[in-house]
């Protein structure tokens, strides 16, 4: 937080909320319909429960076969008792349990968010999403022949700066450090891109940090203010939000990564999650995750156009998987998984079934390579939606 103190300071900051606030003012067309945020967490359903029963059963078994400390689950369902519960522990020093109210980091289901942001400036005509990301930020390589629509559909061809072995490095000795998007994105610049952009697909971190810095500078506001203004608020989300640094509301739950210098388990809960910033830092809860699932999947803050071409999904080269515009379609369940040093998460929507998943993990650590949100996704769709199974990997389609 920045305070300054006298007249002047004060006067500068009122101009630039006001500023800020004119930029996000609703199109023309209409504010973006209100999603009533869902009230707290229920009770377990009835005892009774034959489905909620094997799904206690087959949770359980694979947070304990994948070494999951902790993990929060929700399933909601037409005509079926809410799914709401917490297994295992939050803490693992002093055992305390995890709980339905936790805020979780929800790593990379903030691409969800950003990409949102952009879309929306495009339902205003303030972008257009075949316009080339170099009418905006200067210096991408090949960012003349780089449209906006390919950063958000993961088909640009820009180097992953993730996968930098430097970076990963500082990431693992240095996890409190403060990032600045521009320093990610150099470390990105000095690798060649990896294909012409719209030929093929690679998820990459380095496309949606680009697409930060667009909504950026359309509304002249900071990225955190967009989300709130446009998205959260509308949405009645309370309790999600892109921090600044590595502030982490109470109560939250410990996190633990074996992304380390030696590969040992540590705490991660205050690592400093903004080398991410707009692909991967946001908190959230499971309420608000509820909403938004069903909201991202049935584009309630987008025009039905726009949300159209958010879901023209292409392959991704696994089974039964497709990426759209800032949005994975898995079997059916559109949404996002997000991870992160200590954290993953998954929120998905099925409209088929009008079905909702949200998966909030305390670990990253992965089980037979695989992330341990998509092994308990897998679990729980085998039992409430067979024909939908998240994460599949025999279905060859």
């Amino acid at each position: 937080m920045y305070i300054r103190t006298g007249r002047n300071a004060l006067l500068r900051l009122a101009m630039a909320v006001s500023v800020c606030v004119a930029a996000l003012l609703p199109a023309t067309a209409g504010p973006a319909a209100a999603v009533p945020a869902p009230g707290a967490s229920a009770a377990a359903p009835p005892p009774g429960s034959a489905t909620a029963a094997e799904l206690d059963r087959v949770i359980r078994r694979a947070a304990a076969d994948a070494g999951v400390p902790g993990v929060i689950v929700g399933v909601w369902k037409p005509g079926q008792p809410r799914y709401v519960r917490a297994f295992g522990v939050a803490d693992k020093n002093d055992g305390a349990p995890m709980r339905t109210d936790l805020n979780m980091r929800i790593g990379s289901e903030t691409k969800t968010f950003t990409v949102t942001a952009l879309l929306q400036l495009a339902d205003r005509g303030q972008v257009r999403l075949d316009d080339p990301i170099s009418k905006y930020v200067p210096g991408v390589p090949d960012g003349r022949h780089i449209t906006l629509r390919q950063l958000a559909a993961m088909r640009s061809g820009l180097f992953a700066y993730t996968k930098d072995e430097g970076f990963q490095h500082l990431l693992k000795t240095q996890p409190h450090r403060q990032w600045a998007p521009r320093e990610l994105l150099r470390i990105a610049f000095q690798h060649p891109n990896l294909f012409p952009p719209g030929t093929q697909f690679d998820y990459s971190n380095t496309n949606t940090v680009l697409l930060g810095l667009v909504v950026e500078k359309v509304t002249h506001c900071p990225l955190r203010d967009v989300i709130r203004d446009l998205i959260t608020r509308p949405s009645g989300l309370k309790r999600t939000f892109l921090p600044k640094a590595a502030e982490f509301p109470r109560p939250h739950a410990h996190g633990y990564t074996d992304f380390t210098p030696d590969g040992e388990v540590a705490d991660a809960t205050d690592f400093n999650p903004s080398w991410g910033w707009a692909a991967g830092a946001m908190i959230s809860d499971l309420d608000d995750m509820r909403s938004w699932a069903v909201n991202v999947a049935t584009g309630r803050l987008l025009s039905p156009r726009t949300q159209a071409q958010r879901l023209d999904a292409q392959p991704t080269g696994a089974p039964g998987d497709f990426y759209g515009l800032g949005v994975d379609i898995n079997h059916g369940w559109i949404g996002h998984a997000g991870s992160l040093p200590g954290y993953q998460s998954l929120t998905v929507y099925l409209p088929a079934q009008k079905a909702t998943m949200v998966l909030l993990l305390n670990t990253d650590i992965a089980s037979n390579d695989e992330n341990p949100s998509t092994l308990l996704g897998r679990a729980i769709t085998q039992v409430i939606s067979p024909g939908n199974v998240y994460g599949d990997a025999s279905d060859q389609d």
